[in-house]
C-alpha cells in the first residue's frame, strides 16, 4: 500500500490539493458572502451613487473616502480557470472573486464614511486590477484588488441659537 502512494505521489499530491482547495476555499467563500450580505444590510441606509452632487446637500462638507480589498484565488479556482482558458467560455470562478473584492471595497468605503457621519457618498468610482500575474510565468491571476472611492457628504450641523431652542 505504501508502495502505491510512493509510486503515484506525483499524481496524488495535485489531486489532494485540488480537493483540499475545493473544500476549504468553498467554505471560506461562503462565509465571506454571508459576512458581505449582513454588512450590506447594515449600510443600506448610506447610499453610494455615481452622481457628481446631490440636490439638498449643497451645504455639506465633502470628504474623500475609499475602501480597498485584495482577494486571493484558491488552488481549485485557479485549476478551473486554466481549464476554461484551454476550452474557452465564462470563467465563473474568477467572476465570484471579482464580485467579492468589489463588494468588500464598497463596504470598507461605506464604513469609513459612516465613521465620519456622512449621509451619502457621491461620485463613487470602482477600479479593479489583477495582482500577481506578472510575477509567475504562467500569467495566471493570483489575486484581485478592488478600490472604491468617492466623496462623502457630511452635513454641516447648524448652530442652534438660543431663540430657536426655546420653541
Amino acid at each position: 500500500m505504501l508502495d502505491f502512494f510512493i509510486r503515484y505521489m506525483d499524481l496524488l499530491l495535485p489531486i489532494c490539493l485540488l480537493v483540499l482547495g475545493y473544500i476549504i476555499g468553498g467554505m471560506l467563500e461562503r462565509r465571506h458572502f454571508r459576512s458581505l450580505k449582513a454588512r450590506e444590510l447594515r449600510f443600506l441606509v448610506l447610499p453610494a451613487v455615481t452622481f457628481r452632487n446631490m440636490p439638498g446637500h449643497e451645504t455639506a462638507k465633502g470628504e474623500l473616502v475609499m475602501g480597498s480589498a485584495v482577494i486571493s484565488v484558491d488552488y481549485f479556482k485557479r485549476f478551473l480557470a486554466i481549464l476554461r482558458n484551454i476550452f474557452g467560455g465564462r470563467v465563473s470562478s474568477y467572476e465570484s472573486l471579482v464580485d467579492r473584492a468589489r463588494r468588500e471595497a464598497i463596504l470598507r468605503m461605506k464604513e469609513q464614511a459612516s465613521r465620519m457621519g456622512a449621509d451619502i457618498i457621491v461620485n463613487m468610482r470602482i477600479e479593479t486590477s489583477a495582482i500577481g500575474n506578472a510575477a509567475n510565468s504562467r500569467r495566471s491571476v493570483g489575486s484581485v484588488e478592488a478600490i472604491a472611492y468617492g466623496t462623502a457628504l457630511v452635513p454641516k450641523r447648524a448652530e442652534i441659537s438660543g431663540a430657536a431652542s426655546e420653541i
